[in-house]
């Protein structure tokens, strides 16, 4: 027996109502409807299939982001479209909770079909190996009526005609509704909610001919109903379901009908002793979790394929509180294979996340794989970041990240090879660097600086880099730049370039001195390192540990000596004599004493660079000193207020990798 005394009393009266508002409010019992093709299927691990999981993990991936979305990947036969939409009354947070469970629904209900679509509560998703994207489609609509089947007058109907068709003309038409509308009308001392939506790749024309025929399917069911369609979505009821009224009932709406009197008599004292216990039993864990912080404390292991989006939404989207990207997954066993099981042969290289291995995929591609360390105290943070980071970033001088695994203790990054390693590698190797002539060298400083420039002005997100330097920027066939290694990445927000974290890392030798000593950063920082990387190309010479000379501890002190007594092509590097040009040279001497000028506020831009080393027309203005150490500003320790407010320099913890 279930004492009352277990629950308080205002739980069991929302309790109560929630139970009534079940047997009046149409919430299906089933509220998930599905649509799979019956023509043509594709085998598990068939291209297309490959293909269809990319796109459902796309999707997920974009719903805690957006409420509409559509995308396609793959090539010819094997291409699959894909497309969500969510209710626009909506949390994000519940869109991607509807996304999520409808990726994993529809790969259930509609195993290797070549299209289908899934109809949730409050959103559908739907793919096909055909363009459908801006194309209405009001084909195999299904309505849905309320169980109560109470019929309606002509009136009802009337009145619940010209309210949608009112709401269709609002929502196809009015351009800032994003084709969604809600409105209200009265009915013999009731309201009647209604709700109409439409996919946003339709015109403005299709959208309201989906809505006409969506009311036509549905004005012949009872006093609430909905209509389910490929383009758009239909509904109306008498108690309020959308919007911060979501959850409210008015009781005076329970239509007194002996049959449903008799229901409630019968069964529900049993379910409600049933809802007290499971109350009881939901509250009780729940307190014990929330002592434990269960959720919060581990990662989700992947065992296998049906997991990858449950870790996607709840480790990601829940620990990390992090927006998500389309991020492909490979299994353990298949990189074990592509690396013979990490054979050290096949090891590339170690960094600060971890060693790299060569690998094999079993279609001949040829892959670098990060492999997190056990003893890295940041690397799952790095690991984390760069996932949910570098998955956004497409550009020819960014690397690119073809996916990821965790599985057990394994947590690993796939990258496309870099088949002549990194920078450093080739620059501070004498017998290596040979393969650097001045042209190339100069291809190697305008892809990195356009890189940058993307990562500060052109990307969805704007982001500072942090940790610039030679070992993070990596070399394709052709020896072209791709810039490497996010973990230490932030996003900043606003058009002052602020960033969002305060955690400091990097590499001394390229860290800015504000960034290293005074916990300040900026998309500046990002300019002081790339300062610091063109002149060591250009010169063969580290700026860390160097030793040119007792005049000078550092390549920056003694580059800003030789310039300022007119000697600057002592600098040039010898193995670069034969093929450079002596006035390019001075003006790239130039162009990298100006991004590692001491105060910030004196750097160019990212942009301003980009501009400086394409033209020879641009007038540069005299460098001030470089900073030499990492000491404190000699303006009184900090930049002034103006500075921080154009540069949007933050203060932050130090903690130097």
């Amino acid at each position: 027996m279930i004492h009352s005394h277990i629950v308080p009393k205002v739980i069991q009266l929302h309790i109560l109502f929630v139970f009534l508002a079940l047997l009046w409010d149409p919430a299906y019992a089933d509220p998930l409807h599905s649509n799979c093709s019956t023509t043509g299927n594709d085998a598990v691990n068939s291209p297309f299939y490959n293909n269809l999981n990319y796109i459902l993990y796309s999707l997920s991936s974009k719903a805690s982001l957006t409420k509409f979305y559509n995308t396609s990947t793959g090539n010819d036969t094997n291409r699959v479209y894909g497309l969500y939409m969510c209710l626009d009354y909506v949390t994000s947070e519940s869109c991607g909770e509807c996304i999520t469970e409808a990726s994993r629904d529809i790969s259930k209900l509609c195993p290797s079909t070549t299209e289908a679509i899934v109809w949730k509560e409050t959103c559908q998703l739907r793919y096909s190996k055909k363009s459908f994207f801006g194309i209405l489609d009001v084909t195999g609509n299904i309505p849905l009526k309320n169980k109560s089947n109470i019929s309606q007058p002509e009136e009802f109907k009337s009145l619940v005609n010209v309210t949608l068709n009112k709401l269709a003309n609002q929502a196809a038409f009015n351009l800032s509704a994003n084709m969604y509308a809600t409105g209200e009308a009265a009915f013999q001392g009731k309201t009647i909610y209604a709700l109409v939506q439409c996919t946003r790749d339709l015109s403005a024309n299709d959208c309201n001919l989906c809505l006409q025929s969506a009311t036509i399917d549905i004005l012949s069911y009872s006093v609430s109903a909905r209509l389910l369609s490929r383009s758009c979505f239909l509904r109306y009821e008498l108690h309020p379901f959308y919007g911060d009224t979501s959850s409210a009932f008015d009781i005076s709406l329970v239509p007194v009908v002996a049959k449903q009197v008799i229901i409630m008599v019968t069964v529900a004292p049993a379910c409600l002793a049933v809802i007290l216990l499971g109350s009881y039993v939901y509250c009780h864990r729940k307190n014990k979790k929330g002592k434990k912080e269960i959720l919060e404390q581990g990662m989700v292991q992947i065992t296998g394929d049906p997991s990858i989006l449950d870790f996607h939404h709840r480790h990601f989207l829940r620990r990390y509180e992090s927006k998500s990207q389309e991020f492909p997954h490979f299994n353990l066993a298949s990189i074990q294979v592509a690396t013979n099981n990490f054979c050290d042969l096949n090891k590339l290289g170690q960094g600060g996340f971890g060693p790299v291995y060569k690998g094999i995929l079993s279609d001949g591609k040829e892959v670098a794989i990060k492999r997190l360390s056990c003893y890295s105290e940041q690397g799952l943070e790095e690991f984390k970041n760069e996932v949910l980071l570098i998955m956004k970033l497409q550009h020819k001088n960014l690397v690119r990240l073809l996916g990821f695994c965790v599985e057990g203790e394994e947590k690993l990054l796939v990258y496309e090879l870099m088949p002549n390693s990194s920078l450093d590698v080739i620059l501070f190797d004498p017998r290596k660097r040979e393969q650097l002539n001045w042209r190339r060298s100069l291809n190697i400083i305008i892809g990195i600086a356009r890189g940058i420039l993307y990562l500060h002005e052109d990307s969805r997100l704007r982001i500072i880099h942090r940790d610039l330097k030679a070992s993070n920027v990596l070399l394709d066939y052709d020896m072209n730049p791709k810039i490497s290694d996010f973990g230490m990445a932030r996003t900043f927000v606003g058009s002052e370039g602020e960033a969002n974290t305060a955690t400091i890392v990097g590499t001394y030798g390229y860290m800015a001195p504000e960034y290293a000593m005074e916990g300040l950063y900026s998309i500046k920082s990002d300019v002081f390192s790339f300062g610091v990387l063109l002149l060591e190309i250009i010169t063969g010479k580290r700026n860390a540990g160097f030793h040119q000379s007792k005049r000078a501890p550092s390549l920056l002190e003694y580059a800003w000596k030789l310039w300022n007594e007119g000697k600057a092509l002592e600098l040039m590097d010898p193995l670069l004599i034969d093929t450079f040009n002596r006035g390019e040279f001075l003006r790239y001497v130039h162009i990298g004493l100006l991004c590692v000028q001491e105060d910030a506020c004196d750097r160019p831009t990212m942009s301003a660079v980009v501009v400086m080393l394409k033209s020879e027309t641009v007038i540069l203005s005299q460098p001030e000193r470089p900073a030499f150490s990492m000491g404190r500003f000699t303006d009184n320790g900090a930049p002034g207020p103006e500075c921080r407010s154009v540069y949007g320099l933050s203060i932050s913890n130090i903690e130097p990798r």
